[in-house]
């Protein structure tokens, strides 16, 4: 069994309606293209500063959202619509929410980005725990329309940097792992290519990874690099440093072919694992 998979990567600005067409037109290249699973990036709709996001911040039912259902039922396809500012009634920040969107423009699964960006890299401060509350759990799911059998499990940015987030996602099944990002210059020069790698190999998944690219105020400098990784490490594809798309066949034949010869999932031993204890802990 294949299937043809993409990433979008944009050059996501404050400017909304901008973002979203820029979005769709690939999207829609990508489905012409074959792909059944479309990937787009992190805050995708929307990438500007802590006041500019909570500002733009939607439900799940508003306007971002109800447009990628729309182009997902229009053109037969899942999409994992990134991740945008989510907002919660009654919570005062909004969460990073990743949707995936099934070919009937279902609603299938919406992972919280658990992980918050609280780093000082390149000479900027991030400190996304001050505007967004984290999500607390992990998310798989099961694709439908003709591709049963494949379970997506769902990550956003950050969380690349937590192997534990991902052994998860693995272990409860998952073949395909999506990654939307807005990964920076800095770091991504040096890690993002290792960490994606790895991230591959060491759970014998597909990575799908979309990134943002190029500037966004106020201080945003965004990698680009998008990357589909197969269960060996190997690149199937990567981005140019512009908007665009990539695509590449994911063959979950030949994944089960490496999960059978080389069985390291199978070989684990959970009863040998404990994490310290609190007194033990260095960090």
């Amino acid at each position: 069994m294949e299937m043809r998979a993409a990433a979008v990567q944009l050059n996501s600005t404050a400017d909304k309606a901008r973002n979203l067409e820029v979005a769709e037109r690939l999207v829609r290249s990508a489905a012409r293209d074959g792909a059944a699973l479309v990937v787009l990036p992190e805050k995708w709709n929307l990438l500007g500063d802590p006041a500019t996001l909570l500002e733009g911040a939607e439900p799940l039912d508003g306007p971002t959202i109800d447009a990628a259902r729309s182009w997902a039922r229009e053109l037969g396809i899942h999409l994992v619509a990134g991740s945008i500012a989510e907002r919660v009634a009654g919570r005062e920040k909004p969460f990073n929410t990743s949707t995936l969107i099934g070919p009937g423009g279902e609603l299938e699964a919406t992972y919280r980005k658990i992980h918050m960006f609280d780093v000082d890299v390149g000479g900027v401060a991030y400190r996304e725990s001050a505007h967004e509350d984290p999500g607390d759990e992990p998310v798989t799911a099961s694709l439908v329309g003709g591709l049963e059998g494949i379970t997506l499990g769902m990550t956003v940015c950050y969380d690349l940097r937590f192997p534990e987030l991902y052994r998860i996602l693995a272990v409860r099944g998952a073949t395909v792992i999506t990654v939307p990002s807005a990964f920076t210059l800095d770091t991504g020069r040096d890690h993002w290519e290792v960490l994606l790698r790895a991230r591959a190999i060491e759970n014998q998944a597909f990575v799908v990874a979309a990134n943002q690219i190029g500037e966004a105020p106020p201080h945003y400098r965004s990698y680009g690099r998008s990357m589909i990784v197969d269960p060996w490490g190997l690149v199937l594809g990567q981005a140019p440093d512009e908007e665009c798309l990539i695509t590449a066949e994911l063959d979950l034949e030949a994944q089960g072919r490496i999960r059978a010869t080389l069985p390291s999932l199978a070989n684990r031993r959970p009863e040998a694992y404990r994490w310290p204890e609190a007194e033990e802990l260095r960090v």
